[in-house]
């Protein structure tokens, strides 16, 4: 693909957003609650409107005010400039993530129903494993939070059995951003994920999608052995830079 590393990282953001965002400069603050790395950093796509020095000053206090850790989303290539200014601020560096993109044509149909709904139900929820764990109450805010969004899932057994896949879509100008695939552990290893993906892919092509884009972090190897049979190749690589935790004073 094409597109520069901080122009499908802008794209991007407009699919995951947080609850609160202000631009300072090409730099996104977003503030979700404390849900997701992505709703809750600061997106280093551009020049700050001030030096590094005093940029990475302000948005360490502009997430100490809303009592959130300051965690920017650093892009490479593209940031090293910002991502050595946090660093000398003493700001640690988390694992790798890579963004992965793919053309949408050609994607078969998915072999079982997937059913798409605009909102999420509460089964959905259930089934959005958040890094292994249930979503705290701010997550259905955060999820919504998008131009048309779409939630699809696959169901296996009645319920109240829980649901087997779910998976969340955007499809920004053209582009299907594909967040929350998660497979329940009694159904793996079915190729449901990837009919969900396909169903999400077949839903964006009739919305004029020609590509999809999707992040996953460097370690999980399943998950990357799946999206390379589905296509996908790695566009660019971020990371998070974290800053010191906000005080916690007695209430």
């Amino acid at each position: 693909m094409s597109v520069p590393p901080p122009d499908l990282e802008r794209l991007a953001a407009r699919s995951w957003r947080g609850l609160e965002e202000e631009r300072f400069g090409g730099w996104l603050l977003r503030a979700g609650g404390g849900f997701t790395g992505r709703a809750n950093s600061v997106l280093i796509a551009g020049e700050p409107p001030v030096d590094l020095r005093g940029a990475v000053d302000t948005v360490t206090g502009w997430y100490e005010r809303r009592g959130l850790r300051p965690r920017a989303q650093v892009p490479m290539p593209g940031a090293e400039h910002a991502d050595a200014a946090f660093d000398a601020a003493g700001w640690i560096r988390d694992d790798d993530n890579l963004v992965l993109t793919a053309a949408l044509a050609g994607w078969a149909a998915p072999q079982v129903d997937v059913h798409l709904a605009p909102t999420p139900d509460d089964a959905w929820l259930a089934g959005y494993r958040y890094r292994g764990t249930p979503l705290p109450p701010v997550a259905s805010a955060v999820l919504v939070n998008a131009d048309d969004p779409v939630f699809a899932s696959v169901r296996v057994d009645p319920a109240p059995a829980p649901l087997a896949a779910v998976a969340r879509g955007v499809v920004v100008d053209g582009w299907l951003c594909v967040t929350a695939v998660t497979v329940d552990e009694r159904y793996r290893r079915r190729g449901l994920a990837t009919a969900v993906m396909a169903g999400l892919g077949a839903w964006a092509r009739d919305r004029g999608g020609h590509s999809c884009l999707l992040q996953v972090a460097g370690g999980n190897a399943p998950a990357l052995a799946l999206y390379e049979r589905l296509g996908f190749t790695e566009h660019h690589r971020y990371h998070y830079r974290l800053g010191a935790e906000p005080e916690r004073r007695p209430g």
